[in-house]
């Protein structure tokens, strides 16, 4: 198949992941990646892949041609084609993960209508896809890069163990680079560490908790612009242009395995026909979050993607009783798909805007709710209904909105000092962005904390296109505040009654700054330095680890650590068991 466009290329890649078939065959996909000069790897300018196996030594050798036509096409159309010799290839590894991460990527870009940077100071994300001899993958800030494990099938519940030879794995070992899932996974962390790098943060249980649930959104949405596989996986038994309406209701696709993540891995590790997480079935209820259960980063991840999801599940099952055929009690397969993708992208990608509506620092589901409603009103001004549901769905997980109303309100403009203040710069400078601050820094404006130091982090012209046509221009700036303090200096309606006089707190604060096309302010999303947040942030640190700065729990929250106890099952991460320092240790 020729390649659409000068400026895409189309690579072959496993669909979701090789459990999941069709036929008896394991599903494959086309997808269409941004095109670049690549070299072998295949590295490009944002992803480099780097085939080395840190267990056995081995050097994987790329394919030396990179830049050809894709070499793996026809296992998609020739079905006399060994598709177990295909996923035993190393080359198709790399190729696999580098497909899919950039796939990711492009979504980010084309959602924010900007360049995304990865969290770390270079250009190029390394990625591993046969890392270590492990069930798990994770991203790494500090090495700059996503590892992906592999590990040999464990038969009825036994755990997994052993290496592949030196000349190819068998077909008993699963290698997790190859799942879509996986994949767009460890990469959405990598991309939301380059947009919000304070959201690594302890802070709490929302905000761990809100790296593993977006990662999930965005493989979980991602997938349903694969028409041809959905389509496929929508009705399994039957064949026609049609499928029965009993096929695509609510209960039926959240049973389905379009819904669910980690497949393979779960089966793979577990012995038994299972998924490592299906977030939809989790039943509503207002408490959700309260209950011990859902402490765990994971596992509380899972209610704000179970309110998501619902809301998906509810527009697309809408859509499809709008069109079904009563009579037969059927509905068009490729109308299905069609609807399907649709309500996919507007979640997805309002989603994914939903990043630049949200705080910088100490973010929790209501910040991120609200940050929806609000990037979603700007982008489709007319569809109140949805946002209605949304906020419908959400309240009924026990997830209110951060704002009062909803959405954030805007600020008063006739209270900001816009002189000495040049719009041109505005847009792209970060000292002027800093100047705009600091006049506008006294409590009717920004209403920020001025003894404590403030950085404008980074300043972002984008381009987006709404639903009438036209180009939304846009500016978005972070800016931070730190301040340093004994618990005795805080104020008292900051300062927890458990933390002792002489601890010394960090705190954290900041804001996100969204100016229109015209230099003016739209929107102003803050957490304030002296606050009840801040309060709650303090209460927090203490209780799980007694001590009043987060970079003493940061090494306890690695994404490597929390998909380990994932998988193993652990119910809840306590910050606890990092080693508990004394607070007079800490000056």
């Amino acid at each position: 198949m020729p390649d659409p466009s000068p400026l895409h290329r189309t690579l072959t890649i496993v669909a979701r992941d090789p459990s999941v078939e069709r036929d008896g065959r394991v599903l494959l996909a086309r997808v269409e990646v941004p095109r670049e000069r690549l070299a072998p790897g295949p590295r490009g300018h944002r992803v480099q892949v780097v085939d080395v196996d840190s267990a056995t030594g081995l050097v994987y050798k790329p394919r030396p041609e990179p830049d050809g036509p894709d070499p793996f096409a026809a296992w998609l159309d020739d079905l006399t084609l060994d598709r177990a010799k295909l996923l035993a290839d190393p080359t198709f590894h790399q190729q696999n993960v580098y497909a899919v991460a950039m796939r990711t990527l492009a979504l980010f870009e084309r959602a924010l209508g900007r360049r995304v940077p990865w969290g770390f100071p270079g250009h190029q994300l390394t990625v591993a896809p046969h890392a270590f001899v492990d069930a798990n993958a994770f991203y790494s800030r500090e090495h700059q890069a996503l590892m992906f494990g592999y590990f040999k099938r464990a038969p009825a519940g036994k755990p997994p163990t052993g290496k592949p030879s030196e000349k190819g794995a068998p077909p008993e070992h699963v290698f997790l680079c190859l799942s879509h899932d996986v994949v767009a996974h460890e990469t959405t962390h990598a991309l939301v560490d380059g947009l919000r790098p304070w959201y690594l943060d302890p802070s709490s249980p929302d905000q761990a908790a809100f790296h593993e649930a977006f990662a999930d959104l965005v493989a979980l949405l991602s997938f349903f612009s694969l028409p041809e596989v959905t389509g496929a996986l929508l009705d399994p038994i039957g064949r026609g242009e049609r499928i029965r309406l009993e096929d695509v209701t609510r209960e039926a696709l959240a049973r389905s395995v379009l819904l669910a993540v980690g497949k393979e891995l779960a089966e793979a590790t577990s012995g038994r026909d299972q998924v490592l997480r299906r977030s939809v079935e989790i039943e509503p209820a207002a408490d959700l979050l309260t209950r011990a259960e859902f402490q765990e980063p994971h596992r509380r991840g899972e209610v704000l993607v179970a309110a998501v999801l619902d809301a998906f599940l509810r527009t697309w099952v809408r859509r499809l009783g709008e069109i079904a055929d009563q009579a037969s009690r059927t509905v068009s397969r490729e109308r299905a798909v069609e609807d399907g993708a649709a309500a996919a992208e507007r979640l997805l990608r309002g989603a994914i805007r939903a990043l630049d509506y949200a705080p910088p620092v100490d973010l929790t589901f209501g910040d991120f709710l609200s940050a929806l409603l609000t990037s979603d009103g700007v982008m489709h001004p007319a569809d109140e209904p949805f946002r209605a549901l949304l906020l419908e769905r959400f309240g009924a997980y026990g997830i209110p909105p951060a704002a009062a109303g909803g959405t954030w309100e805007k600020p008063d403009a006739a209270a900001l000092v816009l002189d000495g203040v040049h719009f041109e710069a505005l847009q792209r400078d970060p000292q002027e962005v800093f100047r705009f601050v600091w006049e506008n820094r006294g409590p009717k404006q920004l209403d920020l904390e001025e003894s404590a130091e403030t950085r404008v982090t980074w300043v972002q012209p984008c381009q987006r296109l709404s639903t009438d046509g036209f180009v939304l221009r846009e500016t978005v700036a972070e800016y931070v505040q730190r301040l340093t303090l004994r618990a005795d200096e805080l104020p008292k309606e900051v300062r927890p009654p458990e933390l002792p006089a002489d601890l010394e707190v960090r705190l954290s604060g900041g804001g996100t700054l969204i100016f229109d096309e015209f230099g003016r302010l739209r929107f102003h999303v803050h957490n304030r330095i002296f606050s009840a947040k801040q309060k709650a942030r303090l209460g927090y640190l203490w209780e799980e680890a007694g001590v009043g700065d987060r970079e003493a729990l940061r090494a306890g929250l690695s994404f490597s650590d929390l998909h380990r106890r994932r998988l193993a099952g652990t119910t809840r991460l306590t910050l606890a068991e990092t080693p508990r320092r004394s607070h007079a240790a800490q000056r």
